[in-house]
């Protein structure tokens, strides 16, 4: 059995017009499957040039079969089971700038290029003062896309119709903004030309974006049975399910470049999408994020069986129905119809989502993810939402970084894990003194947790004393029962 390439698929050969920093499942099922549907309806003819933000990544696998792969889609349309496969053709190169700076640079000359879209995870969209020196590659995303815009200006002397739509698809509130306002902060952290910073500002148009679908991304338990079924190899096969939605803020520039609308999938230029956002981050992904230490400890690997599982299930339904829905200014007939299709979707008995591929950047996800739930039902409420800090304190327990016998592969900023690793290092017992210095991370949280109500630092505190002394499963038990983790 020969694996996917060229030799085995007539690929089409198509301008590179969009530039895409991160090469992960997600884009891969989502926005250039978008793509592909644009090119094969006539909306546009463009290829992608696909960046490798990390230093590690999979840009090698993606070349050595010609950036082709197989995208799986299954799951439950209009009450029907539905599996299909096609082959993704849209990845005409793929760049490690780590190693192939100039190269990368020298799409920044393009006459071609339209577009840059971008998924680094929430921790992506940062300013990193350090990235100074633009000789050589840049750590940060925004600092690679910033030398790449300054190639950009210098080789079309600031012409104003050379500007990009710039897409970014990060998990943060606002994230065309803020990517704008980081690149703008590190351009003057480096004191460029001013007439360079007004061209990035201007002649560039940002525009802020929601992305919804569940990815499981390699589907490994499953491989040699997909491929017997398409004939070939495919190191690069990712599993995603039918459904889908990316909401953009209405941008001119964007729409001509990238008309996602065009050809009937669910895809919304709207003019605020804020309440698009607010429900889809506070209920799938932080449900997710708030299921994924708690499930995971009790010897859980997926979100299918999690929300199958009796005692689990129960907890992030109740999560979502009675702490995340009271906090969104939505009508709630709106607010349940849509968490139940949430939890419909965990059910897709087609997906297998692992945990642990939601647990990457676990940190910077409960500050994005669940911090605002928190805050915003304190003071709606008046009181603690405890589940919500029941999944805190898993959290805790989770970077401990031991399941059983079992080390947990924790993949975080190394700074992040860092601070975990200091905290159970130097914890002696005190679970108060525990709970009161992660809620008081404020480098991580961005605010000192402990002040967001008076109980808050006893609740946690005692919540981790029955997940340390009894596991998991006898805490979790314990609490769905209704005491709070004050049971013995």
């Amino acid at each position: 059995m020969e694996q996917l390439s060229k030799k085995l698929y007539s690929k089409p050969e198509r301008p590179i017009k969009i530039m895409q920093f991160g090469e992960g499942n997600f884009l891969r099922a989502f926005v250039e499957w978008i793509i592909q549907d644009l090119n094969d309806k006539g909306a546009i003819n463009a290829g992608v040039a696909v960046v490798q933000p990390m230093p590690f990544g999979r840009v090698k696998d993606l070349a050595d079969q010609d950036g082709l792969y197989t995208l799986r889609l299954e799951g439950i349309n209009n009450g029907e089971n539905v599996k299909s496969s096609r082959i993704i053709d849209v990845i005409g190169d793929c760049l490690n700038p780590f190693t192939e700076y100039e190269r990368f640079l020298k799409y920044g000359e393009s006459e071609d290029l339209q577009v840059i879209i971008s998924n680094t995870t929430e921790a992506g969209i940062a300013v990193d003062p350090e990235d100074t020196d633009f000789t050589q590659c840049p750590k940060s995303f925004p600092g690679k896309l910033l030398a790449l815009l300054k190639r950009r200006y210098d080789r079309f002397k600031g012409d104003p119709n050379r500007g990009l739509a710039i897409i970014p698809c990060e998990l943060i509130d606002d994230n065309g903004d803020e990517l704008y306002r980081c690149l703008t902060e590190l351009a003057e952290i480096n004191k460029m030309d001013k007439e360079f910073i007004k061209w990035m500002q201007t002649a560039n148009k940002f525009t802020s974006t929601l992305v919804d679908r569940i990815v499981p991304g390699y589907p490994k338990n499953e491989i040699e049975q997909i491929q017997k079924e398409t004939g070939y190899i495919d190191n690069n096969v990712v599993k995603g399910e039918i459904f889908h939605l990316w909401v953009l803020k209405k941008q001119p520039l964007v729409q001509k470049y990238l008309p996602a609308d065009s050809t009937g999938l669910n895809v919304i230029f709207a003019d605020d999408i804020h309440p698009y956002k607010q429900r889809k981050v506070k209920i799938l992904n932080g449900s997710h994020t708030a299921m994924v230490p708690v499930a995971y400890l009790c010897g859980i690997d997926t979100v299918g069986e999690a929300v199958n599982d009796k005692t689990i299930g129960k907890f992030v339904r109740e999560f979502v129905f009675e702490e995340v829905n009271p906090t969104i200014d939505l009508p709630q007939d709106q607010m349940t119809a849509f968490a139940e299709s949430v939890i419909e979707r965990y059910k897709n008995p087609y997906i297998r989502h692992e945990l642990m591929s939601i647990a990457l950047n676990s940190t910077t996800k409960f500050r994005t993810r669940l911090l605002p739930t928190l805050t915003d039902y304190v003071r709606i409420k008046g009181q603690l939402p405890q589940r919500l800090l029941f999944a805190f304190a898993a959290l805790v327990q989770f970077h401990k970084g031991v399941r059983g016998s079992e080390k947990i592969a924790l993949k975080d900023d190394a700074a992040f894990l860092e601070k975990w690793t200091k905290l159970w290092a130097e914890f002696n017992g005190d679970y108060d003194k525990l709970a009161r210095e992660a809620l008081g991370w404020v480098e991580a949280w961005e605010t000192d947790m402990n002040k967001i109500h008076p109980e808050i630092t006893s609740t946690v505190a005692r919540y981790l004393r029955a997940m340390d002394t009894k596991g998991m499963n006898a805490a979790l038990e314990c609490f769905v029962s209704g005491c709070n983790g004050a049971c013995k």
